[in-house]
């Protein structure tokens, strides 16, 4: 009976090569690797510098989290004055419109140049804002007829004020896209 291998019965190396599609992409750790972790994990702070930096990392790890759900528009993560259909309309409808009102920060800096353009300015921006004032309200008594009025003008004056890109949550529409019938 034989029970070892003889040198020319060893497979060569293109053979033993297994085939990893779909691998996690790093190696399995050992099991020391995995419970040092694990010990690492459950470690309690004995220090009050190291309660304050594991503190910060959760803090800013829930943070994060956070600030992802309102760019993306998660009801669950935004803050009170942007929840609800009415303010979803409402950012819609600025975003989807082309407002004087984004261009006035950069036209500004270009004023600060020439003084004489301060003052047109100015009031093209005033009338762009009324304008917009009067849409939103009509469009939102049309679409929300039983939702109080209270802070509509407001959000989407503060809304259109801001440049697109700086915008939050993020704006979900173009510029002159169509609006749903209903924001239910």
């Amino acid at each position: 009976m034989k029970l070892r291998r003889s040198k020319s019965e060893e497979p060569t190396a293109t053979e033993v090569t297994l085939d990893k599609s779909g691998g996690k992409g790093r190696p399995t750790p050992t099991r020391k690797e995995a419970e040092a972790a694990a010990r690492e994990r459950n470690r309690v702070p004995r220090t009050r510098k190291e309660q304050m930096a594991a503190q910060r990392k959760v803090r800013g790890e829930s943070s994060q989290k956070i600030r992802q759900g309102m760019k993306d528009g998660d009801e669950r993560y935004m803050l009170a004055r942007d929840k609800g259909p009415v303010r979803r309309f409402i950012r819609d409808f600025v975003d989807a419109r082309f407002g004087f009102a984004e261009v006035v920060v950069p036209l500004m800096l270009v004023a600060l140049f020439v003084p004489a353009l301060v003052l047109p300015l100015f009031v093209l921006l005033v009338v762009d804002l009324v304008i917009l004032r009067i849409r939103v309200r009509k469009q939102v008594r049309q679409r929300f007829p039983d939702e109080p009025m209270k802070g509509v003008t407001y959000y989407a004056v503060t809304r259109a004020m801001q440049m697109k890109f700086m915008r939050m949550p993020k704006a979900k529409r173009k510029i002159g896209e169509q609006l749903p019938e209903h924001y239910r």
